[in-house]
């Protein structure tokens, strides 16, 4: 590790999920982590009115090998988000990865990046004056694999042997091996990269995924979103060009497209919308019926089922307004017969 930014390494924080108000989340998901190494600070909780929640927080995931229109779109996304006060969560990758923490950084925001490697191990090293930047700026670099320094002692003839001392090290993390030659413990980054994937996922409200082939890791993170209840979204890409071939297929499943900042704001900050929306002309149709899907789509219903409920109109009569709403683009669709207002 470089010696001008040791500094930033130095203390290294040992927490289980439940004991900050960011990771709780964690104890809710598929092989939750025991424990969690730390560099920096976990974000704090947000005090608004009286009443402490946790912030706000968007998983941005995407190819190592981006393309400069994937570029623009992170970078844009992760600057609003930073802004706004919104919790950026990538895994410090090249590419996309990358380019989240630094527009979250460039907007005065926090953001975390997880690590597929041991605490003490800033992978990819280049990315270590990122990773000291996010830690200098109230981040956290984190990771739930403990430090090797100490661990990574040879083996020798223990290996195999079932009556183990009790002062052996840890218990191999997922992904890692003792390796044969050398017999020190080393790590399998193909496997442990898509094994933090779910702590990624599990910390984002939302995961948003920007630029993707189609067997990317990317993928990986979005499928462990989808099971964990997280929503997806994939930034809409040229269907020749392989880096979106991931994006376009999980659209096709039903992720929302990502077209601008303003398609996760509205999910996360839906009271703003609304009382902007209720002072916006526009909200009225060219008759009744279409003013009552306009009205309850900016009172924050996405839902085709949901909207139905709220106006009590009969399914083809809704089908049929919704579609001229469409039409007269004031009304878009967002997949799986969910809308949001143009």
């Amino acid at each position: 590790m470089s010696t001008l930014f040791s500094h930033f390494f130095q203390k290294i924080n040992q927490i289980s999920p439940l004991e900050a108000n960011f990771t709780e989340v964690l104890d809710t998901i598929a092989l939750k982590p025991k424990t969690l190494y730390f560099y920096g600070k976990m974000p704090q909780n947000v005090v608004k009115n009286g009443k402490s929640t946790r912030p706000k927080t968007v998983a941005i995931v995407g190819s190592r090998h981006n393309t400069r229109y994937g570029e623009e779109v992170a970078y844009k996304l992760a600057y609003e988000l930073g802004r706004r006060g919104v919790v950026v969560v990538s895994g410090l990758a090249y590419g996309i990865d990358s380019i989240g923490h630094r527009g979250c950084l460039d907007a005065g925001g926090t953001t975390v990046a997880v690590l597929g490697t041991p605490i003490d191990k800033i992978y990819p090293k280049n990315h270590t004056k990122l990773a000291a930047e996010i830690i200098e700026k109230g981040g956290a670099v984190m990771s739930e694999y403990p430090p090797s320094a100490g661990i990574g002692a040879k083996a020798s003839a223990r290996i195999g042997m079932q009556n183990q001392s009790s002062t052996q090290e840890l218990p191999l993390a997922p992904g890692e091996y003792y390796d044969k030659t050398t017999a020190l413990r080393t790590f399998a980054p193909q496997a442990t990269f898509l094994h933090r994937n779910r702590l990624i996922s599990g910390l984002a409200d939302i995961v948003v995924v920007v630029e993707a082939a189609e067997r990317s890791g990317s993928l990986n993170t979005a499928t462990h979103a989808l099971a964990q209840g997280k929503e997806v979204y994939a930034v809409p890409g040229n269907i020749t060009n392989p880096y979106s071939q991931g994006c376009n297929k999980l659209i096709r499943a039903g992720a929302f497209p990502y077209t601008e900042p303003a398609d996760l704001l509205r999910e996360l900050f839906p009271e703003e919308f609304i009382t902007k929306r209720r002072k916006m002309p526009h909200l009225f149709g060219d008759n009744d019926i279409e003013t009552k899907i306009l009205q309850a789509i900016a009172s924050g219903l996405r839902s085709g089922d949901d909207i139905m409920a709220a106006t009590t109109l009969p399914p083809e009569v809704f089908n049929q307004a919704i579609t001229m709403l469409e039409i007269k683009t004031r009304v878009r669709a967002l997949g799986m017969n969910n809308w949001g207002l143009n």
